[in-house]
């Protein structure tokens, strides 16, 4: 299974691909972790919006394979705690499919994408930098990996 974040935004600090990067390198072959990066769709004093975003989902959805499972990272999904993401990666895994973690830009999602996601999922009820989401969903996926390996990266309190 290969899982796939999708985001929008490209050029991010150096701190931001060192930290997914060092999450990365911690999964097996069997749960890797790559991230495609979509271009930011032009903003700015009298830009059309709507026609950014649609640019962005476009975008998104050509990179989404047809077997895919998508998992769009949204405020209004349902908030999991690590042990149920871990529950998840587990059927994840079982299903065959890879996954694709959708990162919509500074306006959200396109529609398309929203609609083509399998399950929508709220990483917090704060509004988090989506520099900070990449590194957090990396973490946590190492973090649901290491529950479901018995790995001692992972205390329970």
């Amino acid at each position: 299974m290969r899982i796939r974040l999708i985001a929008v935004g490209t050029k991010m600090p150096k701190w931001v691909a060192e930290g997914v990067e060092e999450y990365s390198k911690r999964l097996p072959a069997d749960a890797k972790l790559e991230t495609r990066e979509i271009p930011l769709g032009k903003r700015g004093k009298g830009a059309d919006i709507k026609r950014a975003i649609l640019s962005e989902g476009q975008q998104m959805m050509a990179a989404i394979g047809k077997q895919d499972k998508v998992i769009a990272l949204e405020v209004t999904g349902k908030p999991w705690s690590t042990e149920q993401l871990a529950d998840n990666l587990k059927s994840w895994q079982l299903e065959g499919n890879n996954i694709c973690l959708l990162v919509g830009g500074p306006d959200g999602l396109a529609d398309e994408c929203l609609q083509r996601a399998d399950q929508k999922w709220s990483l917090s009820a704060l509004t988090l930098p989506h520099p900070l989401v990449r590194i957090v969903l990396a973490e946590q996926l190492y973090r649901a990996w290491s529950i479901n390996n018995n790995h001692p990266y992972h205390r329970q309190g």
